[in-house]
């Protein structure tokens, strides 16, 4: 068994005494992780939880990876501080179809049970509900840190947000998960899961929490909605410049949380940096393993040499998107022409933070009307270029 499973980037282990028996008599575990599909992507925020899963599926045990389909209906709990809003079962389904691609960059998908719980839920009649939910009081769902936070505020809570937890719970019992692997903010819905398989005939599960993963910022928790993320379809350039960009003081625990370079060197690194080592020379390595994870020695190598030839010595890249554009454009649509922002709201984002440089002069002005002319080059943020023919 290996002491890493227990302690690099685990926050807490409820149920360890059981799992560790469990696992030393040498028992394939059922280890549940799930995930509600609220956006296309998968940002490295849940590798932190990925790499943990595949370091149990190295040493045998059987990874349930369940998408919710039915419980992401409840809609996205990204702002905390409002109600969620119901979603369609097209919309969701629509999100998670690339899922399963994305993730299959850590995981053997072929050795990975996946399960969407609408197969259970979907068929769930109201008196069957009825009865889940009479397990619980509103009293101990009400306990959620979130909720007491909206009652400070007198913010609206729903009613379908209380029975969630439930749902969640009830997952572990339809999937008879043994070990479940999440982020400490679904601590709470898991432990419902323990008092459903008891009252079901189980085990209770034991619970695995990792950290959550701050974003590029330094800030906040990654997420899409706050565009601080690194997604795992990111370009190769995309990825290692993003790394480049987080504050010095999360080097150490990127490296903890969403590589598996070896507890020695991490120490290493960290040693350095605490006795005045340039943190950008550690960053670059960061910077390399992460692209390498997804695309390999080669394109991390590529990425890196970009960055070198575009930040250090302030040149544009060898290879430059080139468009046929001719005539007049608002700002917003012709970032959008140029593939540069998915939608004029994202291209008015850009703008007002002043990420966008037109033959090196920032143009702040969502207003402005751009007229094209050959040789032009258009830059948006740091890493991303386009030109005109």
């Amino acid at each position: 068994m290996k002491e890493e499973l227990f302690k690099r980037g685990v926050v807490e282990i409820v149920g360890k005494d059981l799992l560790e028996k469990k696992i030393k008599s040498g028992k394939s575990l059922r280890v549940k992780h799930g995930v509600d599909p609220t956006t296309s992507d998968l940002h490295i925020g849940y590798v932190v939880v990925y790499l943990k899963l595949k370091e149990l599926q190295d040493l045998g045990h059987k990874i349930v990876f369940l998408i919710g389909d039915f419980t992401a209906r409840f809609g996205d709990p990204s702002d905390k501080g409002k109600s969620r809003n119901m979603r369609s079962k097209d919309e969701v389904l629509n999100q998670a179809k690339n899922y399963l691609d994305q993730v299959g960059k850590i995981l053997d998908l072929k050795k990975t049970e996946i399960r969407y719980n609408g197969e259970w839920y979907d068929k769930m009649s109201a008196e069957e509900l009825l009865h889940l939910m009479s397990n619980f009081s509103h009293a101990e769902m009400i306990e959620r840190d979130m909720f007491q936070a909206r009652i400070k505020k007198d913010s609206r809570i729903g009613l379908h947000e209380l029975v969630y937890p439930v749902l969640q719970g009830y997952d572990s019992v339809v999937l008879n998960s043994e070990l479940t692997v999440c982020g400490t903010d679904q601590l709470f819905n898991e432990l419902q899961g323990r008092k459903l398989q008891e009252a079901n005939g189980q085990d209770p599960q034991a619970i695995m929490t990792v950290p959550l993963l701050l974003g590029i910022d330094g800030k906040n928790k990654m997420s899409q909605s706050l565009g601080n993320y690194i997604g795992l379809n990111d370009s190769p350039d995309d990825q290692y410049g993003k790394i480049m960009s987080i504050p010095d003081d999360l080097i150490i625990d990127y490296f903890m949380l969403v590589t598996r370079v070896g507890m020695d060197r991490v120490t290493k690194y960290q040693d350095e940096i605490k006795s005045g080592k340039n943190p950008m020379e550690i960053k670059k390595i960061l910077a390399e393993e992460i692209v390498k994870m997804y695309y390999g020695e080669k394109k991390a190598i590529d990425a890196a040499s970009k960055f070198e030839q575009i930040f250090s010595h302030k040149e544009l890249p060898e290879e430059i998107d080139k468009f046929e554009l001719t005539g007049n454009y608002s700002l917003p649509q012709f970032l959008v022409e140029l593939k540069l922002a998915v939608s004029n709201s994202e291209a008015r984002r850009l703008i007002n933070s002043g990420a966008v440089e037109i033959d090196g002069v920032k143009i702040t002005e969502i207003s402005a009307t751009i007229s094209t002319h050959s040789g032009m080059v258009i830059k948006v943020g740091k890493r991303r270029f386009a030109k005109i023919k």
